[in-house]
């Protein structure tokens, strides 16, 4: 069901809207934990570390999926927000038509640099065989991917997150029961949780393209809508360009602390690969909420009810705050425990990576939930200059002191990084976000 983000209490319209989207990203994060997690119960260590070594390779396309996901559900959102329902309609056609070009491109390119990619991160032979296949399977289903981030950026921008969330709940659901069908009953190994993650994908991909499809047709319209539009795709580049490269930028850093902690061996790749996913299941939380805010500004700026931005920032601020306690007090003083669930019988080493890389990061959630939140509210406004800023501080910043810190105190050094440029990340998205406020309040 659509909603209007313009009326209403901003902290209750925003609790309304974010906690299907919190929802949805935690299944959402289901099927990168759930491969880790039946890798690593049911095959072994190195399947859990190979599994892990490929996740960070195909975080470059999530942030290509991602990317084109922002820049539909802001413009989507500003035009739903001013009733242009017809602009709307074309903006959604020309964004199906882009992505799948941008699509079959990096599927190719992604199929022909695969192995120099994971030379590049130096994936230890023992892991290559396994890493390979698991990507080549991942990206056969990058149509799948991408649509589907495109049809819920759809469902968010109109004020109904909700819909995303109940193929989420199903399709992750099914995808865990599938992993362990492949897996055990079918011994496929490897393979097994890829293919699971594929077909589970696909169904769901399917099923949101059709209720977009008729979720549109149910909007009045006057006059009719074109399928492309040059200035469209160029409005939804200037917000999905920044972002991808943002994500992507991300990513390739990722890679090249993947490529620092690689040279420790199999057991702290396991053990951070663990870690790293229960740290980017959070952080991701933290961004869907920001991508809540995003849609809140965009639909506000839209119906040019600006005053209502600084109300949502604040409400949002109070929200991912809250959600922050409970995390932190499980990571940082039971940080074995979700660990564990990765691994069957992990070695001292690889429990111990995983445990110190939650209790370093995990207090300074409360530093990063604030940035993502001040960049959604920047994403939303289309201010994507300053939210590059503060992105890429964080990340040089994270990647240059992990390479230093590891030379001068080892794997522990690498973790220390993360905070370090959270913390300055944040304050510059704070400023910019405050200073953004300020000029709207002031027109």
């Amino acid at each position: 069901m659509n909603k209007d983000l313009t009326v209403g209490k901003p902290q209750t319209v925003l609790l309304q809207f974010c906690m299907p989207l919190l929802g949805s990203i935690l299944f959402q994060q289901l099927y990168n934990i759930a491969d880790s997690l039946v890798a690593g119960k049911f095959i072994g260590e190195n399947a859990l570390a190979a599994v892990g070594n490929a996740y960070e390779i195909t975080l470059i396309f999530i942030a290509f999926a991602f990317g084109c996901n922002i820049g539909c559900s802001v413009i989507v959102s500003r035009l739903f927000g001013a009733r242009k329902n017809a602009d709307l309609r074309t903006a959604v056609s020309t964004t199906y038509i882009s992505v799948g070009v941008l699509c079959a491109v990096l599927m190719a390119a992604g199929l022909l640099l695969l192995t120099p990619m994971l030379h590049l991160i130096n994936t230890p032979d023992t892991l290559m065989a396994d890493c390979r296949l698991y990507l080549i399977i991942y990206l056969l289903g990058l149509p799948f991917l991408f649509y589907y981030n495109v049809a819920t950026g759809i469902f968010s921008a109109m004020g109904d997150s909700r819909t995303p969330f109940i193929f989420l709940a199903f399709s992750s659901t099914a995808n865990i029961l599938v992993d362990i069908l492949f897996v055990t009953a079918f011994s496929m190994g490897v393979a097994g949780v890829a293919w699971a993650t594929f077909l589970c994908q696909g169904i769901s991909c399917v099923l949101a393209l059709i209720a977009v499809r008729r979720r549109l047709h149910a909007l009045p319209v006057d006059g009719k809508p074109r399928h492309f539009s040059m200035p469209m795709l160029l409005n939804i580049i200037n917000i999905a360009v920044p972002s991808i490269l943002q994500q992507s930028f991300v990513s390739v850093g990722n890679i090249i602390i993947q490529s620092v902690i690689n040279g420790y061996g199999p057991s702290v790749i396991a053990g951070y690969s663990a870690a790293i996913k229960l740290n980017n299941l959070v952080i991701t939380c933290f961004t869907q909420l920001g991508n809540g805010m995003s849609n809140y500004t965009s639909q506000n700026l839209g119906a040019e009810k600006n005053e209502r931005v600084r109300q949502g920032l604040f409400a949002g601020l109070r929200m991912v705050l809250a959600l922050c306690v409970p995390v932190i007090a499980l990571y940082f003083f039971f940080p074995s425990v979700p660990i564990s669930l990765f691994m069957e019988s992990p070695s001292e080493a690889a429990m111990q990576t995983g445990i110190d890389f939650l209790r370093i990061v995990s207090p300074f959630y409360l530093v990063v939930s604030i940035k993502l939140i001040a960049d959604g509210v920047l994403r939303g406004a289309g201010r994507m200059r300053e939210f590059m800023i503060d992105t890429f501080t964080d990340l040089f910043l994270r990647v240059g002191l992990c390479i230093l810190f590891s030379g001068l105190f080892g794997a522990i050094g690498i973790w220390c990084s993360w905070p370090v440029g959270w913390v300055i990340g944040t304050g510059l998205s704070a400023v910019f976000c405050l200073h953004y406020l300020h000029v709207l309040e002031n027109k």
